[in-house]
């Protein structure tokens, strides 16, 4: 039986991660993107599982998470007014709620059971739109997140014996709770693109930030000025992140796409298309193939205009990984955008792609030169001048 081309994490029960009405991480954004994927005929197709995971245990969270955290989040889990500040419950980025504790649990086992899927070979790529809390600690919930999903997959594949790991983070927020907890193991490559701190939570991602003193050169972080659009973003992903990733020849790609860099989302600076982030994605995906033999785990993350942009954003992510890009030309189904008229009272959009028709994306490479009067460039240049060294990499011309 020839193995599914993909797994991809969904069920309903995912929108029980719900920080309520007024908060901007709506759970609706997880059902548009499914029913986007299922009117595309993603979910339809022969090679491509609809996988609903289980709850993490106490066991597994506590390979990355304080035990008196897990802790603190299953009482308020059960009685949300047992607030916890000090470890970041009942905040106003992560207000307690009723079944906290399952809902965040089941998010880590979707990520951790595609990982585990991807490298035993069951699978050659997993998804899991759901997935992506960056933000969380080992101790403490920051920025909307709760437990650390991507952490607890990437400490399963370390325990499994894997020995190069690349997390690659595009969500328009510094990946800093995945950072801190591998900032000492030279196993992991954590590597951001990211508006910059100056501007935007969680204020951290510098270019000198490259690492532990037992880990130099294992974070890369490139972070961007306000109103990047889409080629300068590329040229930045292109000249400072992939090359360091190449360099590090994982044996596995993570990566976390969360769609918060869009001109349109409410929460952030950038000013990125769907067809930039849906790049950025087929570039990932190719780079699995180039380097890790096509293992891949891909998951959500940020991303707060939940019609216009989320939805298209990882329908074009969960195509990718099936082997089934979507054409950017492509109108959105019908029947999507009748369920978006009926909840919301407005159309969604009518196409597939934010470029008008006839236009693409270009950005310029590397190779054409650095310009030193261009933010993004000198922003590229501190990075590549921070980390590219310990990588065995020429500043200027790799």
């Amino acid at each position: 039986m020839t193995r599914p081309t993909a797994r991809v994490v969904w069920d309903p029960a995912f929108t029980a991660y719900n920080f309520g009405p007024e908060h901007p991480m709506a759970p609706i954004r997880l059902d548009l993107t499914a029913r986007l994927c299922d009117a595309l005929g993603l979910f339809a197709a022969d090679d491509v599982e609809v996988h609903l995971p289980g709850v993490a245990s106490n066991e597994v969270l506590h390979t990355v998470h304080d035990p008196e955290f897990v802790e603190a989040v299953q009482r308020a889990s059960s009685d949300p007014t047992q607030t916890d500040l000090a470890r970041g419950l009942g905040t106003e980025d992560v207000p307690t709620f009723e079944g906290m504790h399952e809902s965040s649990a089941r998010i880590v086992a979707g990520s951790l059971e595609m990982a585990q899927a991807v490298w035993r070979g069951e699978i050659a790529h997993g998804v899991n739109f759901c997935g992506g809390l960056h933000h969380a600690m080992s101790g403490k919930a920051s920025g909307f997140c709760v437990y650390n999903d991507i952490a607890v997959a990437i400490q399963w594949l370390l325990d499994a014996g894997v020995e190069r790991v690349a997390y690659i983070d595009i969500d328009v927020h510094h990946g800093d709770g995945v950072e801190a907890i591998f900032w000492n193991d030279p196993r992991v490559l954590t590597a951001s693109i990211h508006e910059t701190g100056r501007a935007l939570f969680p204020g951290t991602g510098w270019p000198s930030d490259i690492g532990g003193a037992g880990a130099p050169g294992s974070s890369v972080n490139v972070a961007l000025p306000p109103g990047v659009t889409d080629g300068p973003w590329l040229r930045a992903l292109n000249a400072a992140i992939l090359p360091v990733v190449k360099a590090f020849r994982p044996q596995i790609i993570i990566s976390q796409h969360g769609a918060d860099s869009h001109a349109e989302d409410p929460l952030a600076h950038l000013a990125l298309s769907v067809d930039a982030q849906r790049e950025a994605a087929d570039q990932i995906h190719r780079l699995a193939h180039q380097l890790c033999e096509g293992r891949w785990v891909a998951l959500g993350g940020g991303g707060y205009e939940v019609v216009d942009v989320v939805p298209r954003t990882w329908a074009h992510l969960t195509a990718i990984a099936s082997h089934r890009p979507v054409d950017p030309r492509s109108a959105v189904p019908q029947e999507w955008r009748d369920h978006v008229e009926s909840l919301f009272g407005r159309s969604g959009p009518a196409r597939m792609s934010d470029l008008a028709p006839g236009s693409g994306l270009w950005w310029r490479s590397w190779d054409m030169g650095y310009d030193p009067a261009s933010p993004v460039d000198r922003a590229v240049m501190a990075s590549r001048q921070a980390v590219f060294p310990h990588h065995g990499l020429d500043v200027w011309f790799d």
